[in-house]
């Protein structure tokens, strides 16, 4: 008998220890606090965790990593194995997916911004830029059109962008400049402090943005309908580690990619934009809309010579740019007329 029960003791620590190899831990590096901009995220952390009875967990820090620039790096050498990043903060590094931070590109809503980032993201030069980096795209961070908050006189025509400082990154950057704004790229979690200290006069941000960093406390001004463009915010994973999972790991990340972005999305309509309204109404910011006329001659003083430019410049460094913003423009327009 003891001898049975000997062997049986083995055998139960032999499979333990084979439970406890089979655990799967990955690093996710996001930036900022949680907000609107990262429950698609914490939805996958979930669900995944759920449908492997916690044998693989997603482990996300906010800011514990990497720095929000460095993502991709930290991705490339396998410092971490998930990261969110935003195209616009880094050109180089991702030139094919910034085609979708082209200005007033005509997104409607977050379900054809989602769409367009996954169709695009499946695109085979989009995948070898990535792949650059180690690193396979897994979904968008959808956001609205941005628009502007910002300090001092409130813009009453597009002639009053002239010599405005503005935090802009991307397209959105573009098209202040082609108004007479001085754009400014930075991160998000450097603008509260740009704008307190008057290096910038005004921020371009989705509303999630605006209010998870602060940016409306002292706000004077909110540009309604400017809508010239959003970021494209993908999250990514290392592809050794995408590759090295179990067959069932994998399904339970891949698989849960759809409804975590329909939560995000139900998040942002209900939540957020909600929020958004009573927000501004309860700091007395001001609330400002252009007629068609003035956003009719933005649009067409902004949209072609800027795709025009990113078309030349990307085609100049071998990237079939003009094939992408087909792909982009042709894919929306399905898109609008299926909605």
């Amino acid at each position: 008998m003891p001898k049975f029960l000997s062997y049986t003791a083995v055998a139960a620590i032999s499979l333990a220890f084979a439970g406890e190899a089979m655990a799967t831990e990955w690093n996710v590096s996001l930036w900022g606090k949680r907000r609107a901009f990262t429950e698609h995220v914490e939805k996958l952390a979930e669900l995944v965790s759920e449908k492997t009875d916690g044998d693989f967990t997603l482990n996300i820090s906010y800011g514990g990593l990497s720095n929000n620039r460095e993502n991709l790096d930290g991705i490339s050498i396998g410092a971490f194995e998930m990261a969110q990043f935003c195209a616009g903060y880094h050109r180089d590094k991702n030139p094919t997916i910034t085609v979708l931070e082209l200005p007033f590109l005509g997104v409607e809503t977050l379900e054809q911004e989602t769409a367009l980032s996954m169709a695009l993201y499946d695109q085979p030069a989009v995948k070898a830029d990535l792949a650059r980096w180690n690193a396979t795209l897994l979904m968008p961070s959808p956001m609205p059109q941005y628009n502007l908050v910002g300090l001092g006189d409130a813009p009453r025509s597009l002639d009053d962008f002239k010599g405005l400082s503005v935090r802009a990154t991307g397209g959105i950057g573009s098209a202040m400049e082609a108004v007479g704004a001085v754009p400014t790229s930075m991160s998000a979690t450097e603008v509260r402090q740009a704008m307190d200290s008057g290096v910038v006069k005004a921020v371009a941000f989705a509303p999630h943005a605006h209010m998870s960093f602060g940016t409306i406390e002292n706000a004077k001004w909110w540009t309604a309908n400017l809508n010239p463009g959003t970021v494209n915010c993908p999250v990514v994973a290392n592809t050794d580690a995408l590759d090295e999972l179990s067959d069932e790991h994998r399904e339970a990340l891949l698989g849960s990619i759809d409804e975590s972005l329909d939560y995000y999305i139900d998040n942002y309509q209900n939540n957020t934009l909600e929020a958004w309204g009573p927000a501004l109404e309860e700091r007395g910011i001001e609330v400002i809309s252009f007629d068609e006329e003035s956003l009719t001659k933005f649009e067409e003083a902004v949209a072609g010579p800027a795709a025009a430019t990113w078309i030349e410049e990307m085609g100049s460094r071998g990237i079939p740019a003009q094939e992408l913003y087909d792909f982009a423009t042709s894919t929306l327009a399905e898109l609008k007329g299926g909605s």
